[in-house]
């Protein structure tokens, strides 16, 4: 099955995170990067995304 992409705004609405600090993350390794759409459009992959937050809670968990 094909993962959606989703923009930046739907992102941070998903994680609780701004724009910066996702970007950032993503620079560092700690977040999934984004794919580039254009010259200045980008959007990650939903299960990259949900992926991380399940890692997240199983961090939380242990």
């Amino acid at each position: 099955m094909q993962s959606r992409l989703i923009r930046s705004k739907e992102v941070q609405a998903i994680t609780g995170l701004p724009k910066s600090s996702l970007h950032n993350m993503a620079r560092a390794g700690s977040f999934p990067a984004p794919l580039k759409l254009g010259a200045r459009a980008v959007a990650w992959r939903e299960s990259d995304v949900d992926e991380w937050l399940a890692g997240l809670q199983q961090k939380e968990t242990r």
